[in-house]
């Protein structure tokens, strides 16, 4: 086998595009043809890969299907005759959406049924994280492996907007969370740990929560529970950032919060970690195993249960720095000269 190429619905910035870049990369240079094939390339990143109707095939190339969302290129590679690779990349549960956003539920389910419909497709099931791999064993799979993304951490390093660093200084403590708002990411949790957090510890304490809404409804409803606290001055729900403002939010922040209740791996740890903010997260699905010793893993997130973690932390400065060089130690983990190693072995036993 000379080629293997990858399949995913839509190619564009982000932890999955970016990871089928570094995958083409790393088969480059194992002396693989390698092209990514989507149904939509997003037009910023024209050129780096090519749409499915370009796929000419043959028997002996392999494929590799990037799983996340529900998509016709699903039933593209069903349909081929080459050995697959399927990346699971974590879907999260519909029940989740299904009060919010009911038209994203179909999507989730479809993507599950696909995900199923592949186990015995599949030559090798991938999964970012032991979580994940799990989910591909229960449907069937029957080799699979842990292949964490392929992440070049240097790209947390990001020139800070000044003027957003500025604007965001001044104020109390700084919680921060970065990640989609969305129902499975626990913003409403998150929300009633810090007005928790303001009653009985630092009365002067911010919330932010950086990120682009999966779930327009749930917005609303965040905004509503941040007024129902009266917590308007305190909290700030940013929506998507520059990555300049992004830099600042991590600057000015004290302490990375998380209590997510499903992950399939959550980079966002690892982006805190390069900024060395202490860690404060709910161990909910595949958090603890990014985690590791790199952060504060709770077994609940009961709101004065978190608060009364964050203020641990935040009162110890000692106790501050030791997460930080924890998190620092942890993110060594995940460099590509040790994340690739993993990649080249998966590569090379369907290739050989």
């Amino acid at each position: 086998m000379s080629a293997l190429h990858q399949f995913l619905p839509v190619l564009e910035p982000g932890a999955i595009g970016a990871h089928s870049l570094e995958v083409q990369r790393l088969c480059h240079e194992l002396g693989l043809a390698s092209e990514i094939y989507a149904e939509e390339v997003r037009p910023v990143w024209h050129g780096r890969g090519r749409t499915l109707k370009e796929f000419r095939g043959r028997g002996d190339d392999v494929l590799l299907y990037h799983v996340a969302i529900g998509s016709g290129v699903a039933d593209f590679v069903a349909g081929r005759v080459e050995p697959l690779v399927v990346d699971h990349h974590n879907i999260t549960p519909a029940s989740y959406f299904a009060e919010w956003e009911p038209d994203v539920v179909h999507g989730i389910a479809w993507g599950r049924q696909q995900l199923a419909r592949l186990a015995g497709r599949t030559t090798l099931g991938l999964a970012d994280s032991g979580f994940n791999r799990g989910e591909l064993e229960a449907l069937g799979y029957g080799r699979t492996a842990v292949a964490p993304i392929l992440l070049d951490t240097s790209t947390f390093e990001r020139a800070v907007d000044e003027a957003a660093l500025e604007r965001l200084g001044g104020r109390g403590r700084a919680w921060l969370f970065v990640g989609r708002v969305a129902p499975h990411k626990g913003q409403h949790d998150l929300i009633k740990a810090f007005a928790a957090y303001r009653r009985v510890y630092d009365g002067d304490a911010v919330l932010r929560i950086v990120g682009a809404s999966s779930a327009d409804r749930y917005v609303a409803a965040l905004h509503d529970l941040v007024s129902a606290l009266q917590l308007d001055d305190a909290v700030d729900i940013t929506g998507g950032v520059s990555d300049g403002e992004l830099a600042a939010h991590y600057r000015a922040a004290d302490v990375f919060v998380c209590v997510s209740e499903h992950e399939g791996f959550c980079v966002p740890l690892l982006e805190a970690m390069h900024h060395r903010l202490p860690i404060v997260a709910y161990g909910s699905t595949a958090v603890p195993e990014t985690l590791g010793a790199g952060g504060l893993c709770l077994p609940g997130k009961s709101p004065t249960t978190v608060a009364a973690a964050v203020d641990r932390v935040l009162r110890d400065p000692a106790l501050q720095r030791a997460l930080a060089d924890a998190g620092e130690r942890r993110l060594a983990d995940f460099d590509l000269s040790v994340t690739r190693a993993t990649w080249r072995a998966a590569i090379e036993s369907v290739v050989a």
